[in-house]
């Protein structure tokens, strides 16, 4: 019997890869932002038509490539960010396989063009499944602009499974997005059809997730923070009262790569336990810090799923940290309802040392050194105080009283005969 087994051609090589990267048009867009922002970009800017299917382009203002660099680029498992299979385990890029160039330019029409900072010229390159058409220098800005045109042109299968421009868009905003939390650094713009749907400046990740998600936003967001020697945390979680049942924005980044993970998700809505409604959850943007080698995110050809050394412990510590930060600025329930603002320190003191206060002793004072009166046989002193009033020499306030006096032996007989008169009672009953 003959040999049955053969190397797949290139082209079809190519395009069997491209259907595990390249989805529909959102995964493009992830591809070449995430590339954008390795590149060391402060400015990103995506240019969508219908959605996706007829145009995408991302220009960045990176550090560009050099000729060799971008012909390699579009080479199968060519990638700069790993050398050997321990690399895997120390990642800190978004893009890392290299597969993703290639299995675009397989499956679409690309057009490159791209300069370093110290070169005078820059390159433009033309691509057609997976083949170069055309190799020009150019005079360019620093930078690269990835142009991707008619996507599935050569796969008309898969191009008739595609969705409706809306939900296409959709999922081209919501891979924007994450990219866009994950790097309030960076300056993001999003075009579609020639209408400008984001214009994202340079910010904090408050006023970026304010900027997407709109102004009332901002009301709604409770800070998130700890650090430990397992996971640094910090972001924000909503209030319970704006909790919603109908897809909550929900986020959450490792090491800034958007990751999805149903146990810590669990861990964020146990948190709230008798703070929401049924069926109602928070929104959330939480970013975890972890050694990079702790954790596996080579398990998902999107990269969107992860496996953590110490699952147990990062749910413990978020739990309890969302916990704190809904009790600490007053989210959770409490009892003191009728809080007295008077209790509260002005906010101009809260800031100012406590002022020590002086005190003054009168080393010649005598409390007893004042008038005296005569009771009887007995000599009675009014003590004087700083600040009473004079009392007259004459003044004796026991003139008028009657004087009273009981001798202690008249006492003792009076009291003998009163119990002997007692007795006898008692003894002639």
């Amino acid at each position: 019997m003959s040999s049955i087994i053969q190397l797949l051609p290139d082209h079809v090589a190519n395009q069997i890869a491209a259907g595990e990267v390249v989805q529909r048009p959102a995964s493009v867009v992830k591809e070449l932002i995430e590339n954008a922002v390795d590149a060391g970009a402060t400015n990103i800017k995506l240019v969508v038509k219908d959605a996706g299917k007829t145009l995408i382009q991302v220009v960045d203002n990176g550090k560009g490539m050099s000729v060799t660099d971008a012909r390699m680029c579009f080479e199968r498992h060519a990638t700069s960010k790993i050398k050997n299979a321990d690399d895997l385990f120390k990642l800190h890029t978004k893009g890392f396989r290299g597969e993703a160039l290639a299995s675009i330019a397989a499956i679409a029409h690309v057009e490159l063009k791209t300069k370093q900072k110290q070169d005078e010229l820059g390159t433009h390159l033309v691509l057609e499944g997976s083949t170069i058409q055309s190799q020009e220098v150019a005079v360019l800005p620093e930078g690269t602009s990835f142009l991707v045109k008619n996507l599935f042109y050569n796969i008309p299968a898969r191009r008739k499974f595609l969705k409706s421009d809306t939900i296409e868009f959709r999922h081209i905003i919501d891979e924007f997005e994450r990219v866009a939390l994950a790097h309030p650094e960076i300056g993001f713009t999003l075009i579609h059809n020639s209408s400008e749907i984001f214009n994202l400046p340079i910010s904090n990740l408050r006023q970026r997730i304010v900027s997407i998600f709109g102004g009332k936003m901002n009301e709604k967001l409770v800070p998130v923070a700890e650090e430990t020697e397992i996971v640094g945390i910090i972001g924000f979680i909503t209030k319970p009262e704006y909790a919603k049942k109908n897809k909550p924005e929900q986020f959450f980044f490792i090491n800034n790569r958007y990751v999805r993970n149903s146990y810590l998700h669990h861990a964020v809505i146990s948190s709230y336990e008798g703070l929401l409604k049924d069926g109602a959850q928070p929104s959330y943007f939480i970013f975890l810090n972890v050694p990079a080698d702790s954790i596996d995110i080579n398990i998902h050809p999107t990269k969107t799923e992860v496996k953590f050394d110490e699952e147990q412990s990062l749910y413990a510590i978020l739990r309890s940290t969302i916990k704190h930060s809904l009790g600490q600025f007053s989210v959770s329930n409490y009892l003191d309802f009728e809080r007295d603002p008077m209790m509260d320190i002005p906010v101009d003191l809260t800031k100012q040392k406590a002022i020590k206060p002086s005190i003054e002793v009168d080393p010649n004072f005598n409390p007893f050194k004042g008038n005296s009166f005569l009771n009887g046989d007995e000599e009675v002193y009014i003590p004087v105080f700083p600040g009473s009033p004079k009392v007259s020499s004459s003044f004796n306030p026991f003139e008028n009283e009657p004087k009273v006096r009981t001798n202690e032996k008249d006492f003792v007989n009076k009291s003998a005969s009163k119990n002997e008169g007692s007795n006898q009672t008692s003894f002639k009953k």
